[in-house]
């Protein structure tokens, strides 16, 4: 009987067409720090959790691909018998909770046992250390089941070095749209043996020593506006002061560049809150007015970010957008059906899955994506007759057709917030005028 542990060619098969079409879900995919992954185990990866599924994947995705990672996941998506099976071939543990029912606590010795089991063999596990996923960037209190495990597995080494824990920084542009971008930061790993000697003496207080570093590396790696009174309002003064932010620093990666000056802007905003108390209620105010008049003028912080209107530039850009509309044409005409149909199934089939619904429509994706694919290349070669080598090329054809059309998409959304941002400018809109003031406001404060 094989080891959930054990690397499979069934496994490795599905693993490679998952990861590839994880990385291609998102416009930009991003990877810092991958000096930093040990090479093989006892290791424990630990990660932010934002998006259920997909953050998982992140994680699976810049491993070594002989690296199989045995992760724990919630006890009730194994309800279903043939989800179970599929999350078990997954190499996903069930790990209960109390909401799970008091009597099935017990089962969480076993599973944690098993776990200890996948480190004391030398290979990987993956725990989200918050317990749960949430819709807000900021680092929840991690649980402390981690830890247990990483202490347990750790006194076969003592104060040698043995169990690590690696943090990993996951920072998505969307939890639901595809085509956003995704950074995955790796940090340093954090040796369980430096904390053995207090764990000896003082279990409690070694666990709430490792579990301060994790948190402490975690937020480094992430995007975390540590906030709960001002959430919000700190949240779109973050939008505001980054779109400022890319205009002076217009790197190369703009979206690595923007998550840093996030970053920075989120730590000055705690800082407001808890060294000027008046200046962060000034700011909540502004911010809450900003966000009624973004919706009033139905646009978005980015607009008020955008260069000045260009008439020479925007006849360029809606030329091109004329010249290449047969090939956008094409895109959707391949891509509507495969594209749309996940909403479709799960509304259909009425599954709900609060703050993930980003990886219900990846997870179905995966499916009608090949299946439209294959059926419409079989169409296709049917239709003009006997030129059945043609099917081998219509497979990418219609995947790259459908990038193309996508972007054209993006393209003309940019073109139509900036025509409708001038609009606004030509109409002399009060609101407009009062939000651009509320906007260079908000950019002071901050």
């Amino acid at each position: 009987m094989s080891n959930i542990y054990d690397f499979q060619t069934s496994y490795s098969l599905v693993k490679r067409y998952v990861i590839f079409a994880f990385k291609r879900f998102y416009g930009e995919y991003i990877v810092t720090g991958r000096e930093n992954i040990p090479k093989e185990g006892p290791v424990i990866f630990a990660a932010n959790h934002l998006n259920a599924l997909m953050d998982a994947l992140a994680v699976i995705s810049v491993l070594p691909h002989k690296m199989p990672i045995v992760y724990l996941g919630r006890a009730d998506l194994f309800k279903n018998k043939t989800f179970a099976s599929i999350l078990e071939f997954s190499k996903i543990l069930p790990a209960f909770r109390m909401r799970d029912g008091a009597e099935n606590l017990e089962k969480n010795h076993g599973i944690f046992e098993c776990c200890v089991d996948v480190l004391d063999h030398n290979h990987v596990l993956g725990i989200m250390p918050e317990g749960n996923q949430g819709p807000y960037r900021r680092l929840r209190p991690l649980v402390k089941g981690i830890f247990r495990i990483a202490f347990t597995a750790q006194q076969k080494y003592g104060t040698l070095p043995g169990v690590k824990i690696v943090p990993i920084g996951i920072d998505m542009g969307d939890f639901e749209k595809y085509g956003e971008h995704i950074i995955i930061n790796v940090g340093k790993p954090i040796e369980v043996s430096d904390f053995m000697a207090e764990y000896t003496e003082n279990p409690v207080n070694a666990t709430n020593l490792i579990r301060d570093r994790l948190h402490d590396d975690l937020s480094k790696l992430t995007f975390d506006l540590a906030s709960e009174k001002y959430y919000e309002s700190f949240e779109t003064a973050t939008e505001v002061a980054n779109t400022t932010a890319d205009i002076r620093q217009n790197k190369q990666n703009k979206f690595y560049t923007r998550f840093i000056a996030r970053q920075e802007i989120a730590k000055r905003l705690i800082t407001l809150e808890n060294e000027e108390p008046e200046k962060a209620e000034k700011l909540e105010a502004l911010c809450r007015e900003y966000k009624e008049n973004l919706n009033i003028l139905n646009l978005e912080s980015k607009a008020f970010g955008e260069k000045p209107f260009n008439m020479v530039a925007m006849a360029f850009n809606i030329l091109i957008l004329l010249c290449t509309i047969p090939v956008f044409m094409v895109g959707a005409l391949f891509n509507f059906l495969p594209f749309f149909s996940p909403d479709v199934i799960r509304k259909a089939l009425k599954i709900e899955f609060p703050g993930g619904i980003g990886s219900l429509r990846f997870g179905i994706g995966l499916i009608t994506f090949p299946f439209f694919y294959l059926l419409q290349g079989i169409l296709i070669c049917l239709e003009i007759k006997g030129l059945w080598w043609y099917f081998i090329f219509l497979i990418p054809l219609q995947y790259y057709f459908g990038i193309l059309a996508f972007q054209w998409y993006q393209h003309l959304k940019r073109l139509e917030v900036k025509f409708h941002f001038r609009s606004l400018e030509k109409e002399k809109s009060s609101v407009l005028e009062r939000t651009k003031l509320i906007y260079a406001q908000i950019n002071q404060i901050v």
